[in-house]
């Protein structure tokens, strides 16, 4: 398997020498990085025979199965967010997948009604806050827009397709107008520019920058588990945002065959295997995501934090409002 190709690299793969391995390989192109996917696919490959390449990016695989056309060696591309896999869609660079098992391992509000993409695990966007102040109680979204969070707000760029998504979540939930009223007065609470990640926003907790940051759950998990980063995580609560209102947002993983797959039953045999209980216990136990198999339970790390409402609003609900969150960001310059 292909350890790391960056996306300007990976075209080291050829296209004719991947269809001449066809019959026992599958290739994928991730937006997931190589340590949250790689224990997945080394089972995969011990359990099938059948070798797997994985060409890894941050940025732009759209416009490089655009660019490849029918010669696009991608079997299967999996997403980080659900951002990029409407985009998939969106660009017709996607087929139906038409299998019995997938669509019993993943509950019907989690796909597409047309089986052109699937989920993979959840993660919650959670409310980060310092423990040198009390533990927030019932914290929304929404209060990160009052003066009491004036300079205390750390978050990543607006433009990230994690924020997207709570952006347009926001929308589906108190329409536009009040959405971008909650941008700017989120913005006139940040302690700095957006930047970094979302580990670094919590590192930035921990030094003292900010009180309050946005990120995804399994972060939370990550950092508990990194010797260089427990402090941080130690330095924090993990909360659950919307409790009493909408429930707290959540973003999804994903996984679609891509349109010109070479590799079409082997690709068909690795997305029903992400699907299964064997393959979402290795995502709830080495990822700290929320399985979408519901006949799996979440790890005990996980476990700890408590249970929570999610928010029910239906994924294509918020994708939907994708393009209108982006233009509200860059109508209140976020970033800037």
């Amino acid at each position: 398997m292909k350890k790391l190709l960056s996306i300007t690299s990976a075209i080291a793969i050829s296209c004719s020498s991947l269809l001449a391995q066809a019959a026992e390989e599958v290739n994928i192109y991730s937006y997931r990085q190589p340590f949250l996917i790689e224990p997945m696919l080394k089972d995969f490959e011990q359990e099938t025979g059948v070798k797997v390449n994985v060409v890894f990016a941050k940025k732009g695989l759209e416009e490089r199965i655009e660019r490849e056309g029918k010669f696009s060696p991608a079997d299967v591309v999996l997403t980080s967010d659900m951002i990029s896999l409407f985009d998939l869609v969106d660009r017709q660079l996607v087929q139906p997948v038409n299998s019995k098992t997938i669509n019993e391992n993943i509950p019907v509000h989690l796909r597409d009604p047309d089986n052109q993409w699937y989920s993979l695990t959840m993660r919650v966007r959670n409310i980060y806050s310092s423990k040198r102040s009390d533990k927030p109680v019932d914290i929304n979204y929404e209060d990160l827009a009052s003066s009491k969070f004036k300079g205390k707000i750390c978050t990543r760029s607006g433009k990230h397709p994690y924020n997207i998504g709570l952006v347009a979540s926001m929308i589906a939930h108190n329409g536009e107008a009040q959405t971008k009223q909650w941008l700017e007065g989120v913005k006139a609470n940040l302690a700095r520019r957006p930047q970094g990640n979302d580990r670094a926003q919590v590192k930035a907790i921990k030094e003292g920058v900010c009180d309050v940051s946005l990120g995804n759950s399994y972060y939370f998990g990550k950092m508990m588990e990194n010797d260089d980063q427990k402090a941080w995580a130690d330095a924090v609560y993990i909360n659950f945002p919307n409790q009493k209102t909408v429930g707290s947002h959540v973003n999804i993983s994903g996984m679609v065959m891509a349109k010109y797959a070479p590799n079409k039953d082997n690709a068909l045999r690795l997305m029903e295997y992400l699907a299964s209980e064997e393959a979402q216990s290795i995502y709830a136990r080495d990822n700290m995501e929320y399985p979408v198999n519901p006949n799996v339970p979440v790890s005990d790390t996980v476990a700890a934090w408590g249970e929570f409402k999610a928010d029910p609003l239906p994924i294509s609900d918020i994708a939907a409002n994708r393009t209108k969150a982006q233009r509200l960001l860059d109508e209140v310059k976020f970033d800037l």
